[in-house]
């Protein structure tokens, strides 16, 4: 990802937020077979200071990336969105596509048995507590069991990043009221309305300008 210092993202507090809203990812290795991709929900390992994420795959996938054996790569995206000039002002301008991003690269640790269990258990855990009624991965001794019997088709990891980029491009480099129109048309109910991109604009210029 081209890294731009007016759209880097650097503080590693916003980068686990885009992650705890954005757990959905991509996995890629490069393997003796060529490239290889897959998607699985991750988690911030909140137990570590520095940034560290959690998940698991699938077996064979683990064989797929060769997990462990080498460098991987974890994209997460954040809210994303078109930005049409016409949003802006009469001046020339081109269209352009609004997102927040992070690429993640490193070497996994592989979990034990035991800790691929615990965050099988920390996933589900992630995901029910918004439901009205919780379905815990060992709620009933029954559940217990399923879960311990499915397990062993999973393979636990943990990455700690040695490389981070991180993206947040949300027309900082625009002046204050074309962002405050970009955010209108993007609550609208127009054909490239995103609230939740919008959302996050207002957010980020909210901050910026507080800090100004």
């Amino acid at each position: 990802m081209r890294q731009n210092p007016s759209f880097a993202l650097a503080d590693v507090e916003e980068i686990k937020r885009l992650i705890r809203l954005n757990p959905w990812a991509t996995i890629v290795s490069s393997t003796e077979a060529g490239l290889v991709a897959s998607h699985y929900p991750i988690l911030v390992d909140e137990s570590r200071d520095d940034l560290s994420i959690v998940t698991h795959v699938g077996r064979p996938d683990d064989l797929l990336h060769e997990l462990g054996q080498h460098e991987l790569l974890v994209i997460v995206q954040g809210p994303h969105g078109y930005i049409s000039p016409g949003w802006y002002d009469a001046n020339p301008a081109v269209p352009t596509w609004n997102f927040t991003a992070a690429h993640l690269s490193g070497v996994p640790e592989i979990l034990s048995d035991e800790e691929n269990f615990a965050v099988l258990g920390r996933l589900v855990d992630h995901f029910e507590d918004r439901m009205p009624s919780p379905r815990r991965m060992e709620g009933t001794p029954q559940d217990a069991a399923y879960a311990q019997r499915i397990s062993s088709g999973t393979v636990g990891m943990r990455l700690t990043p040695t490389k981070i980029v991180a993206k947040s491009k949300l027309s900082q480099n625009k002046p204050a009221e074309t962002v405050d129109r970009i955010i209108g048309e993007l609550e609208g109910d127009g054909v490239y309305a995103s609230r939740d991109l919008a959302a996050e604009m207002r957010r980020v210029h909210d901050r910026m300008r507080a800090a100004r």
